[in-house]
Formats: structure tokens, C-alpha cells, sequence
């Protein structure tokens, strides 16, 4: 499967809704998404294989760092390193932005992001209580200092 990843665009809005729909108990509607691609401190990328989007992900840059807003991943095309190569690209284009430390937070009930971002090197520096406001659940806030490490430099050998 070749994966090419690009800046989101206007165009992509209508499939990252569908993803998002399919991934979040409380999505994003189109509106934020559309606002956020014209956020001069947002940064937005799908991964998409012959132009359909199977992935996106996004990040604010304030000054030396970087806030993950949301990484998700087509149903049908979970478990294949998707979401671990969205991440690791936009690793990647924090670094070249001058970045250097990145931040995210998770909900304590999503092993499988908190096992993915675990393994790329971030660590869990607090707790938010009640953070998700559709069911109160708590968030894992993680941090990664040191983005230039190996594994951002190999993203394309996954």
C-alpha cells in the first residue's frame, strides 16, 4: 500500500467527517475541521492511497511545541501502522518547523493509543478529570521531549 501524506485541503473535509464520525463518541463536525485548515497555528495531513483519505491527523504549533489535536484512522484500514505513521509524519513536520517537544492528551479507556504513543516515546506527565465532556472520562496528558530521535527518522521504513 503506498501512503502518500499531504496538508489537509478543502477537498479532504468530507472524507476526514467520515473517519472522524467513525472513530470519536463526540466528533468534530465539518465546520471546526474547516476552521482549523485555515488556523494559522494548525497544522493538518491525511494519509491517502490514490486520493482517498484513510487517516488524518493534526497538531497546533505554539512557539517551541506542538499539541496533537486528534490522530484517526479508517475503520477498515486499522491495525496496519497507520495511525503510528501519521503520527511519526507529523513528528517529522514539527521538527522541520523548528519544534521540539509534543503533547497530547488520551482518554484513560483508549489502550490502543496509549500503547501507540507509549511506544513512540511519550510519557504520561498528568491527568485531566472529566476532560471528554460526552462522558466525563479522564485524559491521560503525555508528553515526548527530544522529537529528533531515531524513530522519527525512520518513519518510511514501516
Amino acid at each position: 500500500m503506498n501512503i502518500a501524506f499531504k496538508k489537509m485541503c478543502p477537498e479532504h473535509i468530507s472524507q476526514v467527517v467520515e473517519i472522524e464520525q467513525a472513530s470519536f463518541p463526540a466528533p468534530w463536525p465539518q465546520q471546526v475541521f474547516t476552521s482549523e485548515i485555515q488556523n494559522e497555528f494548525a497544522h493538518y495531513i491525511v494519509a491517502a492511497v490514490n486520493e482517498q483519505v484513510i487517516g488524518y491527523g493534526g497538531m497546533w504549533l505554539v512557539l517551541d511545541e506542538a499539541q496533537v489535536t486528534n490522530v484517526a484512522v479508517h475503520p477498515a484500514y486499522r491495525m496496519n501502522n497507520i495511525g503510528k505513521m501519521i503520527m511519526l509524519e507529523l513528528m517529522r513536520r514539527a521538527i522541520l518547523m523548528g519544534i521540539d517537544k509534543m503533547t497530547l492528551e488520551v482518554r484513560l479507556s483508549n489502550l490502543v493509543a496509549r500503547h501507540l504513543y507509549a511506544s513512540l516515546g511519550f510519557e504520561k506527565k498528568g491527568m485531566r478529570k472529566k476532560y471528554y465532556l460526552d462522558n466525563n472520562e479522564d485524559a491521560i496528558i503525555m508528553w515526548k521531549h527530544d522529537l529528533g530521535g531515531n524513530e522519527v527518522t525512520a518513519c518510511r521504513d514501516i
